[in-house]
């Protein structure tokens, strides 16, 4: 496959109701912080090894977002690629690499703050990071963090909920540029054209680039990547089983 035109006039089933769900918990996210219940602390995927995890976040983290346009850039995109890819699919196939891409991202995202937390812990007294482990928490929830800079990444490392459905998002931007490589994207900043699989091929090297050069960053670029690789490897997997699935 290399080109394809969906269907401009209807929103595929799967999709539309991803959108309206996620619209749905942003909404819900604002009117129960007015009465003091905090949803992203409790549905946004905590670290691992942070005592706010529950096994749960790994998937409603999905649908939970920072905000308007943190939403609206995620829905756009499921929107303009995930579309095709339903209308190609099937939501029942559309459905399966929407979650395990989400999924994937989320587990090879905790995977690397593993990393990274036994990276900082390396560099800390056993009794700081004690400290970081009881009380940071609660220090940032007072707008506050630990001077020491490693301490500090490391208390937003565990304390920081990661929110979003973005791993899953570039899992489907990673199986459009796999299922149509040569179809013409327009880029807005430049606006040129550009084939599918080079603007796939050149966001992964980006976010690669960004997740090891901004350590400690509030965008998951690790969560990214992983949901590219997980889409990847569904990809490849279908494709072993169907000869003729692209």
């Amino acid at each position: 496959m290399s080109n394809f035109r969906p269907n401009t006039n209807a929103i595929p089933p799967v999709v539309k109701n991803l959108i309206i769900i996620n619209v749905l918990m942003l909404l819900a996210t604002y009117v129960l912080q007015m009465r003091g219940i905090d949803l992203t602390s409790t549905l946004g995927l905590h670290h691992i090894l942070s005592p706010e995890f529950r096994p749960y976040q790994l998937v409603t983290h999905m649908f939970m977002h920072g905000g308007p346009m943190h939403l609206v850039f995620n829905m756009f995109a499921l929107w303009m690629f995930g579309r095709v890819l339903e209308s190609v699919w099937g939501p029942k196939r559309f459905f399966i690499f929407y979650f395990v891409t989400g999924l994937g991202a989320a587990v090879f995202y905790s995977f690397v703050n593993f990393i990274e937390f036994q990276y900082f812990t390396s560099k800390m007294l056993p009794e700081t990071v004690q400290m970081v482990m009881t009380q940071g928490a609660e220090i940032l929830n007072q707008g506050k963090n630990f001077s020491d800079p490693i301490a500090g990444k490391l208390n937003l490392l565990l304390n920081t909920p990661t929110v979003g459905a973005s791993g899953a998002v570039f899992g489907i931007l990673l199986g459009f540029g796999m299922l149509f490589p040569n179809t013409q994207l327009m880029l807005l900043f430049p606006p040129i054209p550009i084939k599918a699989k080079y603007f796939v091929a050149g966001y992964g090297a980006i976010e690669l680039f960004s997740g090891i050069a901004n350590t400690g960053s509030n965008i998951a670029h690790f969560a990214h990547l992983g949901g590219m690789l997980f889409g990847f490897i569904m990809i490849k997997y279908w494709n072993r089983q169907s000869k003729n699935f692209y």
